[in-house]
């Protein structure tokens, strides 16, 4: 297990329980106590969590894991998510995306395919995919203003929707938080849903790129209804139950 897989864990533990141990995590994790306290010592540096008498507790702000923290997640499942999704964009299309992890495998793919007679623009918010995609010779970037969110590397507020105002989109990708049949779209935080809202608004064609474990859920601020949703892509362990349910609404689910 990698440091980043650990951290991940011993986040994910503390978001959920509140309070951690060094010899809980240790247990939960399968590795020794000394590698967890000198995990919990550096993860209490970056200020992601508070250091007890043998263990930790969770911050009393609003916990939200950064986004380098969550790349650990369903790796394999997000890079075939990201295949499938980038097979959906025709050369010389104009591309918005928002941030987060499985657009970030998204944009990669993307700039594999990127030649000189095939080239995209890509439109985003995300800081992280267009310092990636800037090098990219037939890749065109365009980034919205905006004030940028530590947590996910993505600028909100009013900057960034007057850049997205001028804009016509060929496609939008949006990653999510929670994709839900009845509720529709959502995310953790309410400005990024209000930016990636805007984003939906200005593209022809909507696709939702989401692991199976998004989907069913819902986050605390609706991004939009599902009926503004075209096509989900996600990977092959969907119910089909869920899927089912989605494809009632009008939705075309993709299982990679």
């Amino acid at each position: 297990m990698s440091r980043y897989e650990r951290w991940n864990g011993i986040l994910e533990l503390l978001s959920q329980e509140g309070r951690l141990s060094v010899e809980e995590a240790a247990q939960a994790l399968d590795v020794s106590t000394a590698t967890i306290r000198r995990d919990f010592d550096q993860l209490a540096q970056q200020q992601m969590l508070m250091r007890t008498r043998g263990g930790a507790v969770a911050q009393s702000v609003s916990y939200d894991l950064p986004l380098r923290y969550k790349t650990a997640r369903h790796t394999d499942e997000k890079q075939r998510i990201a295949a499938a999704a980038a097979e959906l964009v025709e050369p010389g299309a104009v591309v918005g995306m928002n941030g987060g992890t499985t657009t970030s495998e998204l944009a990669r793919a993307l700039a594999i395919r990127a030649t000189q007679e095939s080239g995209f623009t890509v439109v985003t918010n995300a800081l992280n995919i267009a310092a990636e995609l800037t090098v990219r010779r037939h890749v065109k970037i365009v980034v919205t203003g905006g004030v940028a969110r530590p947590q996910s590397y993505e600028l909100i507020g009013p900057l960034a929707s007057g850049v997205l105002e001028q804009v016509t989109l060929d496609v939008a990708f949006l990653g999510v938080d929670g994709i839900d049949a009845d509720l529709g779209a959502s995310a953790h935080h309410e400005g990024e849903a209000g930016v990636n809202h805007l984003l939906v608004s200005r593209a022809e064609h909507v696709v939702a790129v989401a692991d199976s474990s998004k989907v069913g859920r819902r986050a605390f601020a609706r991004i939009c209804p599902i009926g503004e949703i075209d096509t989900l892509v996600t990977d092959d362990r969907l119910s089909d139950d869920l899927a089912a349910r989605l494809t009632d609404t009008g939705v075309k689910v993709v299982r990679a």
